[in-house]
């Protein structure tokens, strides 16, 4: 019996955006993949400049193919000391990352949306 792996369709949207993405922050760009359950698996992009992006596509196979098919984008399955201190979130992702938290006043700003006269106090 011969078992036959199907070739992995990827959308050209999420494709074409991950070029985009990889060309307008440095030409390089590393892809964090981190499998979110029955959604699929998140595709974290940080950017030669530390820029951060993401995509979600099917499976672990579709993750793959996607690094494959983009020149310049190579591949982790985890965050280390070296990425995050690369990764440069712009200012407010962590208000779009958090929802209604970020809207709260019972939860303190993030460090890189403090005001000066904030961290002088």
């Amino acid at each position: 019996m011969s078992t036959s792996v199907a070739p992995v369709e990827l959308s050209s949207a999420v494709v074409d955006s991950v070029v985009d993405f990889v060309a307008a922050h440095g030409g390089s760009a590393t892809a964090v993949l981190q499998p979110v359950g029955r959604l699929g698996v998140r595709v974290t992009l940080v950017g030669a400049d530390g820029v951060l992006g993401d995509r979600v596509v099917a499976d672990l196979a579709a993750a793959n193919a996607l690094v494959e098919k983009v020149s310049g984008l190579t591949a982790t399955e985890h965050w280390d000391r070296e990425l995050i201190s690369k990764a440069t979130p712009a200012k407010g992702h962590w208000a779009k990352m958090a929802g209604w938290v970020a809207r709260s006043h019972r939860f303190p700003q993030a460090r890189n949306e403090q005001t000066v006269r904030e961290l002088t106090v």
